[in-house]
């Protein structure tokens, strides 16, 4: 059984959560609360400042991708990435080291500010990292989708909590970290977060095509004679001048390893995500989803499974109050909990389930929503998807992922399993790890 303190918690964070729930339905019928650029946070969110600094081993920094809503997201850059390739010989007065990193191969670290590491300038200058214009020795490494949870309504990728658990997943997997700021309910229903969560996958892959045709323009100037001073800084601008790369994922995102990772509602937008990205095919060219972790989805459905039944009423989230949520994401006409977007195993969901991505689930033991989460694991598996589950005893929904227990002993083994399974899809071939 959960602690007393997790239990005594549990009856506070529903008490809240459902005050808050209550105010956004009794808010949501005034036609003013309807707002097609949307809000990411709420004022009672703890917020955590980006920093692009590699002050705990991961530099952030927060990049609004569409000018047309407040769609953004949080790169989340492991300092393992600076480490280049290939072994080289360090210039005088600058420390080196060789170290073996996850994908197999040895490296050769460099302290110096052109090798990666931050600027160390005074004033009004910017001091974050910025990578080098040359970029030879940049590690590549594989890129993670990221949806947080909140019932739909609550949440945001730069919360407290979440930073601090995709700044875990970016150091325990070796792998940069998008973390999605979508658009929540009731000011943009469904589809808004579902499109949202899409639109940033389209986006990552109009990033590495930006980045090839920077790389390329950089090497017919280079190959074409003498560069005049005025062109050597040049690369594709928008129609005001800025920037449309993005120099940490030009430099060192390999989007062809992709992996989708959502937090109880944002397993479902993960889930859609890939589905869509199966439908679209090569036209999201390079990028490739493959894999994605569902932890502790969110799904519900009209035929209630057995701890639907036994555990409505469980800790923090429960059947009524998770209704309620489903209410002000879905519209009136068109709320079902056998809506595709809730229930994942009504029929003609999409594409055929063989073609999904290995989809690894995690799901606690004192979670209403558990059963239906492995009965479409099962599903998976009947079409042969690498599609493990692990259940975690004495857990509760978003215990690895809640602010109060993600220091736990379990939330930090939770991490560990995920990155366990998931480097057996984003580790180059011939370094793969078992599970």
């Amino acid at each position: 059984m959960p602690s007393v303190g997790v239990k005594l918690y549990s009856v506070f964070f529903k008490f809240l959560l459902k005050h808050r729930l209550q105010n956004r339905i009794q808010s949501s019928g005034d036609e003013s609360s309807s707002d097609p650029f949307g809000v990411t946070t709420r004022p009672e969110e703890s917020v955590a400042a980006p920093n692009p600094l590699f002050t705990d081993g991961v530099a952030t920094k927060d990049i609004h991708i569409d000018p047309l809503t407040s769609l953004s997201v949080r790169i989340f850059l492991p300092e393992s990435a600076l480490t280049p390739l290939e072994p080289s010989t360090s210039a005088a007065g600058v420390h080196s080291e060789s170290r073996r990193n996850s994908y197999g191969c040895t490296t050769t670290g460099s302290s110096s500010p052109e090798a990666g590491s931050s600027s160390d300038v005074t004033g009004d200058v910017y001091r974050g990292y910025s990578p080098s214009s040359s970029g030879g020795n940049s590690r590549k490494l594989p890129v993670m989708l990221q949806f947080h949870g909140g019932g739909w309504v609550s949440g945001s990728n730069d919360s407290v909590a979440n930073d601090f658990f995709c700044r875990r997943m970016a150091k325990h997997c070796d792998i940069i970290v998008l973390a999605v700021g979508y658009r929540l309910a009731p000011e943009n229903r469904y589809p808004a977060a579902y499109e949202d969560g899409f639109k940033v996958l389209k986006w990552l892959g109009k990033q590495a095509n930006l980045a090839e045709c920077n790389k390329s323009m950089g090497n017919s100037r280079r190959t074409g004679g003498e560069v005049k001073k005025s062109e050597v800084n040049k690369h594709i601008v928008d129609a005001f001048g800025a920037s449309l790369v993005e120099p940490w994922l030009a430099t060192h995102a390999d989007p062809s390893r992709c992996v989708l990772l959502g937090v109880s509602c944002g397993a479902n937008i993960a889930d859609y995500v890939a589905r869509k990205a199966i439908e679209v095919g090569q036209n999201l060219d390079p990028v490739k989803v493959v894999a994605q972790v569902l932890m502790y989805p969110f799904f519900i459905g009209s035929v209630p499974t057995q701890s639907e039944i036994k555990q409505a009423n469980s800790y923090f989230y429960d059947k009524a109050m998770c209704i309620l949520a489903w209410k002000l994401f879905l519209s009136e006409e068109e709320f079902s909990l056998d809506h595709p977007a809730a229930n994942p195993l009504v029929p003609g969901r999409g594409p055929p389930l063989k073609f999904m991505p290995p989809t690894l689930t995690i799901v606690a033991e004192h979670d209403w929503m558990r059963d239906r989460a492995i009965a479409y694991s099962e599903e998976l598996r009947k079409v042969n998807v690498d599609a493990p589950v692990l259940e975690y005893k004495d857990a509760v929904h978003e215990f690895a992922t809640l602010d109060m227990l993600l220091r736990t002993p379990q939330a930090q083994a939770c991490a560990e399993d995920i990155a366990i399974w998931v480097k057996k899809y984003i580790s180059l071939r011939g370094h793969e790890f078992s599970y």
